[in-house]
């Protein structure tokens, strides 16, 4: 006696439901949270094009502008200190990325601020100024810069209303009281001595909101080339063979003398502003103080402010979150 077909149809019914979950799952997308300015020199030390990559691949995050700045005029490692070369390290990555044409990039100032009263102006400070004025939108705006500080103090100095329409995030500025700098350590912070007196503008003159991770926060964004090219897959991804090709050169212009770890300490930025928590959204997985921001002397050092505004000083970055999320996000946009 033949068994009827109606007996097996839930059974059926389970193995195709199961079949189609696993062959196209179904995701909500993901609204962005929040709006972000990229400022970075690019065109200098590779970590910033590994964050803007990182950026760019966070969907809670809408980049409004990546603004291309310089760096020390003697270049690094014999990369160009212009803003030009920086533009043309952004769009070679954004064609590594199919992205070209689909985001604003800007060019910021070529140099200094010549005092703590004049500011640059340039399309990127313009642009800075127009995106924290606007009234058509809610979400919270982030500056976030990866060098030196030239175009945001120019902004500010040239509308100081941006105060307290956006936040500025700066990865720079030496450890504070109490925490060792790192041995040997006899210059100027890197990214604050790109410019000392846009760094003067902007703690000792401006009321900007100021969220800051100095050396001794982002020198633990610390990866292996091993690892690097283990979990990024180079040979089969055009992305991350064009970022690690940027540290490959760098390795060989330093003639093998960087050691065979990396500090990508610019990606602070993307943890700080994309991966922040559910509710509360906040970066609730790394730890900060709030302090009274310091002035900043003509030596680079902090002195003391006036005590009347505060900054937010991070202390340690969470590295698993960070890169977990970019070796993952890499690997999906193949």
């Amino acid at each position: 006696m033949p068994i009827p077909i109606s007996r097996y149809l839930p059974l059926l019914l389970l193995a195709f439901t199961m079949a189609r979950a696993e062959a196209a799952p179904e995701t909500q997308p993901i609204v962005p949270r929040a709006r972000v300015i990229i400022d970075n020199d690019f065109g200098g030390d590779p970590d910033g094009l590994f964050q803007l990559a990182h950026h760019l691949l966070s969907p809670s995050v809408e980049i409004r502008g990546i603004i291309a700045s310089h760096h020390h005029p003697a270049g690094f490692y014999g990369y160009p200190g212009t803003p030009d070369h920086a533009v043309a390290m952004v769009n070679r990555l954004l064609d590594a990325m199919r992205m070209n044409g689909k985001v604003t990039v800007l060019k910021g100032a070529g140099t200094p601020l010549p005092d703590t009263a004049s500011p640059q102006a340039n399309e990127a400070v313009a642009f800075i100024v127009r995106e924290a004025m606007r009234e058509d939108v809610k979400t919270p705006l982030y500056l976030v810069c990866g060098a030196g500080l030239t175009d945001a103090a120019s902004a500010w100095l040239t509308e100081p209303k941006i105060a307290r329409r956006l936040r500025l995030v700066w990865i720079g500025g030496p450890e504070y009281p109490g925490t060792p700098a790192p041995p040997g350590t006899v210059r100027m912070e890197y990214n604050l001595s790109i410019d000392r007196v846009a760094a003067q503008v902007v703690f000792n003159r401006s009321d900007l909101d100021l969220w800051q991770v100095p050396r001794n926060a982002y020198r633990q964004a610390l990866v292996s080339h091993a690892e690097l090219k283990h979990r990024m897959q180079p040979q089969a991804h055009a992305l991350a063979g064009f970022l690690l090709g940027r540290l490959e050169d760098l390795t060989t212009r330093a003639k093998g003398t960087l050691g065979e770890a990396y500090v990508l300490g610019d990606n602070p930025l993307v943890l700080l502003t994309a991966l922040q928590s559910s509710w509360e959204p906040d970066p609730s997985s790394s730890s900060y103080t709030e302090t009274a921001v310091p002035r900043i002397d003509e030596q680079g050092r902090y002195a003391e402010g006036d005590g009347r505004r505060k900054l937010r000083v991070y202390k340690t970055i969470d590295t698993r979150l960070m890169f977990e999320d970019f070796y993952a996000k890499i690997a999906a946009a193949k």
